[in-house]
């Protein structure tokens, strides 16, 4: 998959450093997949939700969700928002 982008996970860790490790290993697995469904995604990542359009991961032991839009039929990734739990809570993002 090709993940857009990764500038993203750099600017949300900056914040909040002890993101770094869990987004790192997601993007890592992420650019390596050729998901052509959310139940390839799940394989994966058992904790990725379909969202409306979006599909929402679980990062960190819970503590983050990152919110994507998978394109399957041209392997490609945008990474929408990157939040914390409450932050995503707040349900802000789908607006």
């Amino acid at each position: 998959m090709r993940i857009l982008s990764k500038l993203a996970i750099t600017e949300f860790t900056k914040k909040h450093k002890e993101a770094l490790d869990p987004l790192m290993h997601w993007y890592h697995v992420a650019k390596q997949a050729h998901w052509a469904n959310l139940v390839e995604v799940r394989q994966d990542f058992r904790h990725a939700d379909p969202v409306g359009r979006f599909t929402v991961f679980n990062v960190g032991g819970n503590n983050y969700r990152l919110v994507t839009v998978i394109a399957y039929r041209t392997q490609i990734i945008y990474i929408r928002h990157i939040l914390t739990h409450l932050e995503y809570d707040k349900e802000k993002w789908k607006q």
